[in-house]
């Protein structure tokens, strides 16, 4: 029994587009699980949390109920927002001078084998020196306004990144580079086409640690010293053994860390929409 060619195709069409269908309702599945599932589990942490302090009776200076802490937050919601905005100008500030600084050391690493030998154990180093000694003498030297803060969450962010980078470029294709370098073209021709591109995944993986490190820092120097902001916030309502405000600006910053950690997803697929199409390859 034969079958026409008009058939074929049409079996073809079909057969391709149940398979896209069964990818699109395979990513639908695999979207609505990533947010599904750790939903669930906060909303399970909350009830019982809830439930433990309604039941053992513990005072709301010491561990307010969730409940609590929601309606704490909204009553001071506007003061809540000007502190958050404070702090965000702070984070935002402070990590694109942190970017800013780590692809100008990058860059130059890679350019410079004497560099790269002289400044990698140098930024190794500097990551011993804690934050919590940096950020009071950061508001020594700078005072309180906007200058101290962003320098620490620049000192704190700076590291990850230019790591990432160098990482980065050093996993360049040899064969590309050693194709591009026969055909005459220069190193930075060789930078801008391919060690620039190799990179990339490393950055956008180095730049997601670095936000959530940016929110920290940014909160930190404001807890040490500061005029507004969320760590400063925390800072007055601990001392008025206000436990729900503290936990209430706690979670605008996770609000805020986790907000700015998936815009780097949105960027990412803006830059480098060749790399999430690979991932996503690999895991299919």
């Amino acid at each position: 029994m034969s079958t026409s060619p008009t058939s074929s195709a049409a079996a073809s069409q079909s057969a391709a587009g149940s398979v896209a269908a069964g990818g699109g309702a395979g990513r639908a599945r695999g979207l609505s699980s990533n947010i599904w599932v750790p939903l669930v589990f906060v909303l399970v942490g909350l009830a019982v949390w809830e439930v433990l302090v309604r039941v053992t009776g513990v005072r709301p200076q010491v561990l307010p109920a969730p409940s609590q802490v929601a309606r704490s937050g909204w009553a001071q919601r506007d003061i809540l927002g000007t502190h958050a905005l404070a702090t965000l100008q702070v984070t935002l500030i402070g990590f694109a001078l942190s970017l800013v600084c780590a692809w100008l050391i990058a860059i130059a690493i890679d350019f410079s084998p004497t560099l790269k030998r002289g400044l990698t154990p140098l930024l190794v180093a500097s990551q011993t020196i804690p934050v919590v000694a940096i950020a009071p003498l950061m508001i020594i030297w700078f005072g309180f306004g906007l200058l101290p803060k962003t320098l620490v969450v620049a000192l704190v962010t700076f590291f990850p990144i230019s790591i990432g980078l160098i990482e980065g470029f050093a996993r360049t294709d040899r064969e590309a580079s050693n194709l591009l370098r026969s055909m005459g073209a220069s190193k930075w021709r060789e930078f801008w086409m391919v060690r620039l591109p190799s990179a990339m995944p490393e950055f956008f993986t180095a730049l997601r640690i670095g936000i959530t490190y940016a929110v920290t820092g940014a909160i930190f120097a404001e807890y040490v010293g500061a005029k507004k902001g969320l760590g400063i916030y925390m800072s007055v309502q601990k001392n008025a053994f206000r436990t729900d405000l503290v936990l209430a600006a706690v979670v605008v910053t996770a609000v805020i860390s986790v907000l700015l950690y998936l815009s780097t997803y949105l960027i990412e697929r803006a830059v480098i929409p060749w790399h999430i199409k690979e991932r996503k390859a690999e895991r299919a």
